[in-house]
């Protein structure tokens, strides 16, 4: 299953296949006449706003893989506590812009970004390190990740703001379940110990994990859930959208309390 683990080299042109397929229905959601301030499932986000979210987010790419490649100093990361705030102050900063002009501007730096991911060799897939502004060094191949939870998730944000009844799509969910470990890993809030199991029910990467949370954080690695206080079984979709704050799902088997203290851990990004 290696062609669906974005973290590998193996993974990387599944991942940027289903990115360009996530991309491209996002730009048909975002190009109509009566839509640009329409509501979303991103709080008081106007589609205008997760349109400018995503621009801004991708042109910090292009700082981000320069320092990488020129082997700049940058600062200090700025911290995922206070990414909530200042990614609504940037997209917010951006409504003046007409739509035409704000999308297009958005599709050619995609284009320039997906160009940039398809140089990525396997060296540099996993070994060229790239400074997040929030997060601080990371490996490259969270940067094509961080594409595809946009556009995937903020596709699913818009369409919630119809009000019509929807889904996320399979592959993108699929490819983002080990990325949201380490969403949940980075976004730990208070240490309450506890141990329990997170149970993924389908798709390529299906299966058990242990989490432990303790006073360092959050850890978590592969293995049999059995005997654990609780299990959290989440099908693909509702994993990433309970993730990313979007939802309550996921079915709990065992001690409520435990699995309760743990889904309540966490701070919004």
């Amino acid at each position: 299953m290696d062609a669906w683990n974005g973290m590998t080299f193996e993974g990387k042109d599944t991942m940027l296949r289903v990115v360009r397929d996530e991309a491209e229905r996002f730009f048909g959601m975002v190009d109509g006449a009566d839509v640009w301030e329409a509501p979303t499932g991103a709080g008081h986000w106007e589609v205008r706003d997760v349109v400018a979210h995503v621009t801004d987010t991708t042109e910090a790419y292009f700082v981000a893989f320069d320092a990488a490649r020129s082997h700049t100093e940058v600062p200090a990361a700025y911290g995922l506590p206070g990414m909530a705030e200042r990614v609504d102050k940037q997209a917010l900063a951006l409504r003046g812009v007409p739509q035409a002009e704000l999308v297009e501007r958005l599709r050619s730096d995609f284009d320039k970004l997906m160009g940039m991911f398809e140089a990525l060799g396997p060296d540099d897939w996993g070994g060229l390190t790239v400074p997040h502004f929030y997060m601080g060094p990371l490996p490259a191949f969270f940067y094509p990740a961080f594409q595809l939870m946009d556009y995937g998730v903020h596709s699913w944000d818009i369409r919630q703001g119809t009000g019509r009844a929807h889904g996320l799509s399979g592959e993108a969910a699929d490819l983002l379940v080990p990325f949201m470990f380490v969403l949940w890993k980075y976004t730990t809030g208070a240490k309450d110990p506890c141990e329990l199991g997170i149970r993924i029910t389908s798709g390529p990467n299906a299966g058990d994990t242990r989490v432990s949370v303790g006073p360092g954080g959050m850890d978590y690695a592969a293995g049999d859930a059995s005997g654990l206080p609780a299990v959290i079984e989440f099908d693909p979709g509702s994993f990433v959208l309970t993730a990313f704050g979007r939802g309550n799902a996921g079915t709990i088997r065992g001690d409520r309390a435990v699995a309760d203290r743990y889904l309540n851990l966490f701070f919004r990004i």
